[in-house]
């Protein structure tokens, strides 16, 4: 790739989304849809905004993320998360561009005792987990130049997420009672943007090789892991200015006590040494990237505050 390039973000108001776009502000010319002007369960709506905004880099970052709601949503879950991609793939392969996706840790059944690599092997335990390892799987199969990053329990100061919600029943409840068996790495919007935007510049400047010395799957967390329940507690001490006062107690609680239509892996926690061998990219620890978040909503806060919102 030479020249300035023309980036396609799909999915540009969700949670990565909104970040990539901050993130790749001056990298390109940068074209942005969501699910109000492109449905992405619609094959011909994805290969249709391909082909009329004929980008050089494809990041796509929408997707099906409703996991317990998958398990009666099945067809819609992989027209979004299976299907979608391939078009994408498809698309990208015919006009030699590069497609970024993002996959989720749920892609293992969490059996493993310690952090999961690229080529272990996948058993999804649920329909969004299986919708997600489909989707990898049909990039490539059709080939050409991508990399799909397997990120976990994604959270921002956007959207919906663990952090939020939080926050929120943190400010209306005296106790909460969070799982405390399930283990992974609590990673970022903002951290999962700019560690793309760090490995896509490279690819651009043709710092990496070829492209098949670089495509393939790798996993980008942030570093660390914890639990439900410890990530729960990290967010009430680290943010409490933010719960109006309140300092809500949180009850560690097992999976069984917590009965959910998808199951969970117990241990999802991924290692991310072949995206710092592969592009020399690192994230922050869990807990730091926590802190930038918090610092986010606090300005947010305060900026809402002084327009008199």
């Amino acid at each position: 790739m030479s020249g300035v390039p023309r980036v396609l973000i799909v999915g540009a108001t969700g949670q990565v989304g909104t970040e990539l776009h901050r993130s790749f502000a001056g990298f390109g010319e940068l074209v942005a849809v969501d699910r109000k002007t492109v449905d992405v369960a619609a094959a011909d709506q994805v290969r249709d905004v391909v082909r009329r905004t004929e980008p050089d880099v494809i990041l796509n970052a929408a997707a099906y993320t409703a996991v317990d709601r998958a398990e009666s949503e099945p067809e819609l879950a992989n027209a979004i998360n299976a299907e979608a991609p391939r078009v994408l793939a498809e698309e990208a392969r015919r006009r030699d561009a590069l497609l970024v996706h993002y996959s989720t840790d749920y892609v293992f059944d969490g059996t493993k005792m310690g952090p999961w690599v690229e080529d272990d092997r996948t058993n999804p335990l649920s329909v969004y987990g299986a919708s997600k390892l489909a989707g990898e799987q049909a990039i490539r199969e059709v080939g050409g130049k991508h990399l799909i990053f397997r990120t976990s329990w994604v959270y921002g100061p956007h959207g919906r997420n663990f952090l939020l919600t939080m926050l929120r029943l943190g400010r209306e409840r005296e106790e909460l009672r969070v799982v405390d068996d399930q283990h992974g790495a609590p990673t970022s919007s903002i951290a999962i943007a700019d560690a793309t935007r760090g490995v896509v510049e490279k690819a651009h400047a043709g710092e990496l090789g070829v492209p098949e010395n670089w495509t393939g799957i790798y996993h980008m967390t942030n570093a660390g892991a914890t639990t439900w329940c410890g990530f729960a507690r990290a967010i009430f001490e680290r943010g409490a200015d933010l719960l109006d006062g309140r300092k809500p107690r949180v009850e560690a609680i097992a999976t069984v006590d917590y009965p959910a239509p998808a199951k969970r892996p117990g241990n999802s926690v991924l290692s991310n040494r072949a995206l710092e061998a592969k592009f020399g990219v690192r994230l922050a620890k869990w807990e730091d990237a926590l802190e930038e978040v918090l610092v986010r909503l606090r300005r947010a806060a305060s900026a809402a505050a002084g327009s008199g919102r």
